[in-house]
């Protein structure tokens, strides 16, 4: 497990950033909580740093350490889920976004794989009033595709936690990670109080989706379609906000 965090650890100098001028700053947001008995409680951060390091080294961008505490509260009850409230997260990541903002990138990139962070919508509601600067990422179409893409049988609204999406990318990412013996299928279809009564009430193991389903390939596939369609988001964002497509934006140093 520690060559793990040790993947999630920048190594770059600030000598090295400003070398690079990278085009714009990605915030990796994760969670720490629950993801049924085969899955670490990291499982979200992750999978953000991955996917956040895949997308930067196509698009150009700088890769922010990630967010690893969020608003877990659905899983409160589990052994190992740890929250904030939903004010502590937004004032992270609107200070987070400022320290860039000085920094000069002019546009931050928040990268979310946690479906409880509702409010990071409203955090990048607000900080786009006056002009583009936060786009928030991915959004469910993007999810969609990749699924569709890399052969997963499970939608994303059925596979909803710890099921043949997370499980098929943390085999491919840190199969070590994995405790394929205690791999369990559950489904909950509907759950229309998700909010209200919490995940045990739908899910005693904390699992919903597919994880028997599986697979490092499949794994793969999302997580390169994904950096696919994510930068393909950013690039658009840059030049709808006068960034140039070509070379790296200008950077205060």
């Amino acid at each position: 497990m520690p060559t793990i965090w040790l993947k999630m650890i920048s190594t770059l100098s600030s000598a090295d950033i400003a070398a690079r001028a990278p085009r714009f700053a990605l915030i990796p947001v994760g969670a720490f909580e629950q993801h049924g008995p085969h899955l670490p409680v990291t499982t979200d951060t992750l999978i953000a740093q991955a996917i956040g390091q895949a997308v930067c080294e196509r698009a150009g961008g700088m890769l922010v350490s990630p967010v690893t505490v969020s608003c877990s509260h659905e899983h409160a009850g589990f052994p190992g889920t740890v929250s904030v409230s939903a004010t502590t997260l937004a004032m992270q990541v609107h200070d987070m976004a400022d320290s860039l903002e000085q920094a000069g990138f002019g546009l931050v990139v928040v990268l979310n794989c946690h479906g409880g962070n509702y409010v990071l919508s409203n955090v990048a509601q607000e900080r786009n009033v006056r002009r583009p600067r936060m786009l928030l990422l991915p959004a469910r179409q993007h999810w969609e595709a990749a699924v569709a893409h890399a052969g997963v049988e499970s939608s994303p609204s059925a596979d909803m936690h710890g099921g043949e999406i997370e499980t098929s990318l943390l085999l491919h990412l840190w199969p070590q990670a994995v405790r394929v013996d205690l791999i369990q299928d559950h489904a909950a279809p509907n759950r229309p109080l998700l909010t209200f009564h919490g995940m045990r009430h739908y899910a005693e193991q904390g699992v919903i989706g597919f994880p028997s389903r599986a697979t490092a390939g499949k794994g793969r596939l999302l997580l390169e379609k994904m950096a696919e369609l994510l930068a393909g988001e950013i690039q658009a964002a840059l030049e709808s906000i006068g960034c140039p497509l070509d070379g790296p934006a200008a950077i205060d140093r």
